[in-house]
């Protein structure tokens, strides 16, 4: 049984080999264009890819059941644009607490909790591209520079990170990308607005 959005569907499950060429052949329906899948759940549990191109590995004879849910894509520019305040406040209070716990030599703490900040800096680079690329946004030079400003520093500190110079890193954290971190609060603020925009206008 394969269920959309609440919606059971006449698609059916042993028309395909696996669940990568199942999703892939739900996703082309029509009535999804426009629609990103945020959920997954194979026999009623929470499926997640741990590998890239694992959905490939679950053999459909092994399921019984399939429940995805989608998001419409302007809805959920709106939703991400909403996370980046929080995925923000993070990077900023994190930022600092690290150089801290570095300078008093709490090594393994910070380093624990780098490694997190590293995920979530990740993470909002691919969501503002995915918002960039999405929403065909106006070229902002101010957004422009602090992507490039961003993923430059980012990648100073992982090479820092390798030589393990910690003071270093806790210089970088709290007088580098703390500043510019900052200065995404008006970035994304123009953002929200252009997704809206966008919205309104399509």
């Amino acid at each position: 049984m394969i269920i959309i959005d609440g919606q059971k569907s006449d698609f059916n499950i042993t028309n395909f080999t696996n669940l990568d060429e199942l999703l892939v052949g739900l996703m082309s329906m029509e009535h999804l264009d426009n629609r990103i899948v945020t959920d997954v759940l194979v026999n009623d549990e929470a499926f997640s890819e741990i590998y890239p191109h694992q959905a490939e590995d679950v053999d459909c004879r092994d399921i019984q059941k399939v429940e995805i849910k989608t998001m419409g894509v302007p809805e959920m520019g709106v939703n991400i644009a909403r996370e980046l305040y929080k995925v923000i406040r993070l990077m900023s209070e994190g930022s600092k607490q690290i150089a801290d716990l570095f300078r008093r030599a709490d090594d393994a703490e910070a380093l624990e909790m780098y490694q997190d900040l590293l995920d979530v800096t990740r993470d909002f680079l691919t969501m503002i591209g995915a918002l960039r690329d999405e929403f065909s946004l106006t070229k902002n030079p101010q957004f422009e520079t602090a992507v490039n400003e961003l993923s430059e520093l980012f990648t100073e500190m992982m090479e820092v990170q390798e030589n393990e110079d910690w003071i270093l890193l806790s210089d970088l954290l709290e007088y580098e990308f703390h500043p510019l971190v900052e200065r995404w609060k008006s970035i994304v603020a123009q953002l929200r607005e252009d997704v809206r925009k966008s919205i309104r206008e399509n």
